[in-house]
């Protein structure tokens, strides 16, 4: 289908009243309807004919649509086997559309897509957010670059810096540069969720900003060290490697680091220097 033509609203609630089906609280259905909004997020990923996307969690195929006119190939990953049909009706008039009925955290991206570099697109409930970044990003078949819709806070959370980080934030930071896209105010989705959303952008390093045979060390430490926020550095690390106090200090002094300091003051490249120093 011509790219260029532009495309006819889709009814969310009409589609649903016609398949007699609501959206599950359980699996965040919260369906992205704004045709503005849409094309921006296609716009933002700067998806092209020689583009392969993976969309996660399609739904009834609102943003789907916009990919598919962009992009060479779209595989689509849903997990509500009662919106497979939805999808098939939805998405008929495009031939590069491949729908795929599975647990996005079941399946290897080895198995969907064809070669590393390609882009994930998505609009993907919170409660799965951290899960999905860790399980494209360790994957041997990494995308180049991510755009997806999340809370607005989670979000936030993701683009940290230093004085806010968080375990997921450096879990992403890790592997690309993250950056905040647009806001989406909860009414352009049916149902209209609580809070409003945001995408975010994640564009992949060639290379972890950690060097791959040292990053398991890396999310021992990060996962130490944020294991109890409140506390000083040199407890948390002692506390989650269990390892005496003492030993977190010498740790952290020979990085150059204050063991006075907490976990979400730390930089980047501070955790890499930690992790430099680990036996």
């Amino acid at each position: 289908m011509d790219p260029s033509l532009e495309l006819p609203p889709l009814s969310i609630p009409a589609l649903l009243r016609a398949h007699q089906l609501s959206p599950k609280k359980s699996l965040g259905q919260n369906y992205l309807s704004d045709p503005q909004v849409l094309q921006r997020i296609v716009t933002a990923a700067r998806v092209t004919s020689s583009d392969d996307v993976l969309e996660i969690g399609p739904g009834l195929g609102s943003l789907t649509r916009y990919l598919a006119q962009a992009a060479r190939h779209v595989t689509a990953v849903e997990l509500d086997d009662m919106l497979i049909p939805v999808l098939r009706e939805v998405l008929s008039p495009w031939q590069n559309v491949g729908i795929v009925h599975a647990d996005i955290l079941k399946i290897s991206p080895e198995e969907l897509m064809n070669q590393p570099g390609y882009l994930v697109v998505a609009n993907i409930p919170y409660y799965i957010t951290s899960a999905v970044f860790r399980h494209l990003l360790t994957s041997n078949c990494k995308p180049k670059r991510m755009v997806l819709t999340v809370q607005q806070e989670v979000a936030q959370r993701i683009c940290a810096g230093p004085g806010d980080m968080s375990l997921l934030a450096l879990s992403v930071q890790v592997f690309g540069k993250a950056s905040l896209e647009q806001k989406i105010p909860a009414g352009a989705f049916y149902p209209p969720p609580k809070v409003d959303s945001m995408v975010v952008k994640v564009e992949l390093y060639d290379e972890p900003a950690i060097p791959n045979d040292r990053l398991d060390t890396f999310f021992q430490l990060i996962k130490a060290g944020f294991s109890q926020k409140r506390k000083k550095l040199r407890n948390s690390l002692a506390a989650g490697l269990r390892i005496a106090p003492i030993a977190a200090d010498e740790l952290l002094q020979n990085a150059g680091i204050d063991p006075q300091r907490r976990a979400e003051t730390l930089c980047l490249d501070e955790w890499r220097s930690l992790t430099e120093r680990m036996e």
